[in-house]
């Protein structure tokens, strides 16, 4: 497994959001994004998780809600990657991912740009 410390993948992840659009992140409302060494235990597999409320399906109900909850797990991209540039690459097309689900877009039309 390739080595890289938590405060160096946390800077790769800071890197992806840096390269998101500006005209993108002005538009995300209510969000956080975390490193986590782990996902789940029954997602061993899972390199990022989005939980929330998409901006696509709030109403006038969402205020005084909790921020949406992006995680990006370390542990298992260092696990498939095998060189520093193939988790630079994994971890951005994973923060974009994840925050694409924030905007509402789905798995199967992020697959299609490639995003999967």
């Amino acid at each position: 497994m390739l080595e890289m410390t938590r405060e160096e993948f946390e800077e790769l992840v800071a890197e992806a959001l840096d390269r998101i659009p500006p005209e993108l992140t002005r538009l995300m409302d209510n969000v956080a994004v975390f490193v986590e060494d782990e996902p789940p235990a029954d997602d061993p597999e899972l390199l990022g998780l989005y939980e929330g409320t998409p901006l696509t399906d709030r109403g006038e109900w969402y205020a005084g809600v909790l921020p949406d909850r992006i995680t990006i797990y370390r542990g298992p991209t260092l696990r498939m990657c095998g060189s520093r540039e193939e988790v630079v690459a994994e971890t951005e097309v994973t923060v974009v991912h994840e925050i694409a689900h924030h905007f509402g877009i789905d798995d199967a039309r992020l697959h299609a740009l490639g995003y999967g």
